[in-house]
């Protein structure tokens, strides 16, 4: 009835010959389900005052075969690019095609029927040469414009193909059980013929028990529960939008731009002020304080004259509720001048939009290691970029207390501090006028770091004016659309090697996305660049970072920091070395890889070097020669499905690279019947951080968990915070906060003596009575850092996480859907503070990184408007892309120096181990490949969606439907 374009049941009930039964008040009649029931998009021959009664499916008879098939992003729970239906039905006892119907979805403004291909298969022998000619006839009648919606059209066109083709095999089989099929389905092919049966995933987790001797008090690398599992999981953990509503509170919304890139010549706000409930609109001359913003300075808290970006905040509307204010910010009438958009990063190179610096790093002799290498390549590639998609969007309370400026912000954040400081900026009011409170986040990776200071000034300057409590928490549209994500690069690379698979030299140019401010894109560029060698010893290397300046709302930090892609933009020219070798990858990686004391091209000297160990515990966990023996036996039996296998290492550097954020604050009060109130510079966002920390103060102070609370993160009990990113902030937090208990330790001291066989109550009884102080502050800063771009010199990183992954997938070369086989993770996190959280933080590490690689696709439009914009476009991870087998091991016997209890940090390095999938996606891709007669490096971007692997996988289907020639069309999306 909805008449869906792209609907699964819609072909079936066609190709079928259903009937329907419509019925108004007075009469009822019967439709044929044929190509007259749709009149055109979203509309269908029912009558206004019709409904439908039933649909009437009809038997099939004994020589009829129906199949439906359907192509969709994600494999589960998702809608399709493609789906289709066929029905055909042989003259009884031959293979004679007495009548064949062929209804595609997604093929065309409605659901269509495939009528001219049809005509001329009627009375053909169901072989190889009604094959040959159905397919010719397909890429001729189905045929897409190149700026249909939805794009991806030559991947639609070769669908047509190729689900048929899936048909044809699936009929030879059938007609053959019934005795009548002279052809057979050859054993290579069969596979094709196969539906797809979801498995449940299983899992292994391995760590290293605590040693024999630990007391049963101390925690420490014990797998405890994270704190707040519970309360998370029935849904009593109280976030930021869950606080009671105050009295007089008001709501806002935000009024965003429509143009990326214009002056805005009027705004007219009357409508908005005639509908109920409104209060007043705000815009740049409502801020008290200063309008400038941003971490650079070079932002505004509303657009001031022009806008750089679709979202690009105006101003906001405040109402007394949500549905009052949404509907006044519609009102909102805005007229704009539009300008040139820069939107992609090849229209910024074209147009040399970058921001300053363009950060160069070099080791070695460039030109040496190129007249060294025996062999030179050039390739590139592009990584897309990712939307955090946390779970809870961006909020913020901000809540006036009546008297100095003060104010008080209830915000979902990683930074407190930095919100506190810039709010105060907004309001003209020094900072300890500002109280930021955080109790948790529902997720963070980084898109709550530096972008939810957009919100929070926002929220705050309309509670300052109107001295009421005003809130705001984004719909996931508006989130998507204004919060920016992670940068979507592209490397560039020239690579000198020997015949053995060393590589000599390497040359590579990296480029950012940054969008309409500078944000944090300097620093994860510098990371990016940090990162340009993966796990790889080259000792003659340069790289090149250009961030573009576009017209694309600003993005920022997400996990990993731009780490993975240098990581990413490594893996594909080491593969392309492989591949031009005719050696194994792996055998190539091996190769490479640092050993310990060498210097990376930062000139830091490497100790404590795991990868090796990684990397050959990996390869027996996961059984690679006996994997690598039956993925090369399952391609040479199925010319459809390949498999492909691959082992990645990872190698991330742990630090701040600005060195002044190494630093943290703790404050430990014990109160007099022995409990402990606990607070720290770290905000909660689900990773297990508070949790950690009480199990370090627990160790510390020699009692029960149970006894330690931590209620939130403040800005007035912790002062001048890092953001709660980069990893570091169980070593950075964890070590302050030892330093507090440490504090209060030596202080009790003399009552333990006094009394050895007193309780912990005892002692801080006496203590009290004897007027000691109870309460202390903990500090810690990371010693030795420091590393400068100019002289290439300093220690930019404390230490390294290092992990190593093997995966296996199986890729359906017809249609470019792919399944997660198995992955085997090898993890050195030091000497574990707790296994359950770590081997959590990697798994969920892994799946992130698996929706980065394969699955997570933006589209924007070539005007710079976000089209995936919700969970209906833009595809997560699934249960169904979990790994069929996950193993997660904890190196053991690896305790680091150089942290808290000689452990490692854990949130960000295991992300990139997800790129294992995607180069055993390449690895399946070259067998495909080869059937074609086709060898040799290949590009491949990510993410490696179902299209970009079918389209790889070259073969006779895929040259009937040659992509349209460049310049002649205006594209649905473009490549940012």
């Amino acid at each position: 009835m909805t008449a869906s374009p792209i609907s699964d049941l819609n072909p079936v009930f066609m190709a079928a010959g259903c009937k329907l039964t419509l019925m108004d008040k007075d009469t009822s009649r019967e439709v044929q389900m044929d190509d007259s029931f749709f009149t055109g998009y979203r509309k269908t021959v029912v009558r206004p005052q019709e409904i439908l009664v039933s649909v009437h499916i009809p038997y099939s008879k004994k020589f009829q075969f129906v199949s439906a098939f359907k192509q969709s992003p994600r494999r589960e729970d998702d809608i399709s690019i493609v789906t289709t239906a066929m029905s055909v039905t042989f003259a009884p006892g031959t293979e004679v095609v007495e009548d064949i119907r062929l209804s595609y979805g997604g093929m065309a403004p409605t659901t269509v029927l495939a009528k001219k291909t049809a005509n001329k298969l009627l009375g053909r022998q169901w072989g190889e040469e009604l094959l040959q000619e159905a397919c010719l006839s397909l890429a001729e009648e189905m045929t897409l414009d190149p700026s249909a919606p939805g794009g991806m059209v030559t991947y639609r066109r070769t669908l047509t193909l190729s689900l048929f083709y899936k048909f044809f095999l699936t009929v030879l089989q059938k007609l053959r059980l019934q005795g009548v099929g002279t052809q057979e389905v050859s054993s290579d092919c069969v596979s094709a013929t196969e539906v797809y049966q979801p498995e449940t995933p299983s899992g292994i987790q391995i760590y290293q028990a605590v040693p024999e001797g630990q007391s049963q008090d101390d925690v420490v690398g014990r797998p405890m529960m994270h704190l707040s599992a519970l309360k998370q999981a029935t849904g009593e953990a109280v976030y930021c939008d869950d606080i009671p509503l105050y009295e007089n509170e008001l709501y806002l919304v935000l009024i965003t731009s429509t143009k990326a890139h214009a002056r805005i010549l009027s705004v007219d706000v009357s409508a908005a002020k005639r509908c109920p409930g409104v209060v007043c609109c705000l815009f740049a001359d409502d801020v008290p304080g200063s309008n400038i913003t941003g971490v650079k300075q070079d932002e505004t808290v509303f657009a001031d004259g022009q806008v750089s970006c679709v979202g690009h905040i105006i101003g906001a509307v405040v109402a007394d509720t949500q549905v009052h204010a949404q509907r006044a910010a519609k009102a909102v009438k805005i007229q704009y001048e539009e300008l040139q958009p820069i939107v992609t990063i090849q229209e910024a190179i074209a147009a040399r939009s970058f921001y300053e610096p363009i950060r160069t790093l070099q080791s070695g002799d460039l030109e040496a290691g190129f007249k060294q290498a025996q062999h030179t390549l050039e390739g590139e590639i592009h990584i897309g970029g990712q939307e955090h998609f946390y779970l809870e969007t961006y909020v913020t309370l901000a809540v006036p207390r009546g008297e100095d400026g003060e104010m008080e912000l209830f915000v979902s954040t990683q930074s407190p501090s930095d919100s506190q400081c810039i709010v105060a900026q907004a309001l003209g009011v020094p900072a300890n006028r500002v109280l930021v409170r955080v109790k948790r986040m529902g997720g963070g990776f980084g898109g709550k770091e530096s972008r939810t200071t957009a919100l929070s000034t926002v929220v705050a300057v309309a509670a300052n004016k109107l001295k009421r409590p005003v809130r705001c928490m984004l719909d996931r549209d508006e989130d998507m659309l204004i919060t920016g994500g992670r940068h979507p690069f592209y490397g560039k690379y020239k690579v000198g090697f020997l015949n053995s698979g060393k590589v000599v030299a390497l040359d590579v140019s990296l480029y950012s996305n940054a969008g309409n401010s500078t944000d944090l894109s300097l620093a994860i560029m510098e990371r990016a660049l940090f990162h340009m060698e993966n796990s790889y010893s080259i000792p003659n290397i340069r790289g090149q970072g250009f961030m573009c300046r576009t017209n694309l709302p600003s993005n920022t930090a997400f996990r990993g920091f731009g780490g993975p892609q240098g990581m990413m933009v490594a893996e594909s020219w080491i593969t392309d070395v492989a591949h031009s070798l005719g050696r194994s990858a792996e055998e190539v990686r091996r190769l490479n890889l640092y050993v310990e004391g060498e210097p990376t091209p930062y000139n830091q000297v490497l100790h404590g070097v795991t990868l090796d160990r990684c990397w050959d515990e990996c390869l027996s966990r996961s059984g690679y020669e006996q994997r690598r023996a039956a993925v090369d036996l399952h391609n040479r039996q199925n010319r459809w499905t390949k498999r492909g296998l691959s082992v990645v290492p990872t190698k991330f550097g742990i630090s701040f690279t600005a060195t002044f954020l190494n630093q943290a604050g703790a404050l430990v009060h014990i109160y007099k019947d022995g409990s402990v109130l606990m607070t720290h510079g770290g905000t909660e966002m689900g990773q297990g951080l508070h949790t950690k920390m009480v199990q370090v103060a627990s160790r510390v102070l020699g009692i029960p968990s149970s006894k330690i609370h931590i209620s939130e993160t403040s800005t007035n009990t912790v002062a001048n915070t890092s953001p709660t990113a980069a990893s570091a902030s169980s070593d950075l937090n964890g070590a302050a906060v030892c330093n507090a208990c440490e504090i209060l330790l030596k202080r009790l001291e003399p009552f333990k003596t006094k009394n050895p066989r007193g309780s912990w109550e005892d002692w801080v009884k006496a203590a009290y009575f004897e007027r000691v102080n109870l309460s202390a502050n903990g500090f810690f800063k990371t010693p030795d850092l420091g590393y400068s771009f100019d002289t290439n010199s300093g220690r930019a990183f404390n230490y390294f996480s290092y992990g190593v992954a093997c995966s296996e997938v199986e890729i359906d070369c017809l249609t470019g859907a792919h399944k997660n086989l198995k992955t085997t993770i090898v993890m050195d996190v030091g000497l574990s503070l707790n296994p359950a959280i770590d081997i959590g933080q990697v798994e969920g590490g892994f799946m992130q990184g698996l929706g980065l690689f394969t699955l997570e696709e933006l589209h924007y439009s070539p005007q710079g408007v976000l089209l995936t914009r919700g969970p209906g476009s833009y595809k997560i991870p699934a249960f169904g892309d979990i790994p069929k087998q996950l193993t997660v091991s904890l190196l053991r016997d690896a305790p680091n120096d150089k942290a808290i209890f000689a452990s490692k940090a854990v949130g960000e390095p295991p992300l990139f181990l997800a790129s294992s999938i995607f180069y055993a996606i390449k690895d399946a891709i070259m067998a495909a490949r080869a059937e074609s007669g086709i060898t040799g490096p290949f590009r491949l971007d990510s993410p490696a969606s179902a299209e970009r692997i079918r389209i790889a996988c070259s073969d006779r289907f895929t040259k009937l439907c040659p992509p349209a020639e460049p310049g002649t069309f205006r594209p649905w999306s473009v490549q940012v």
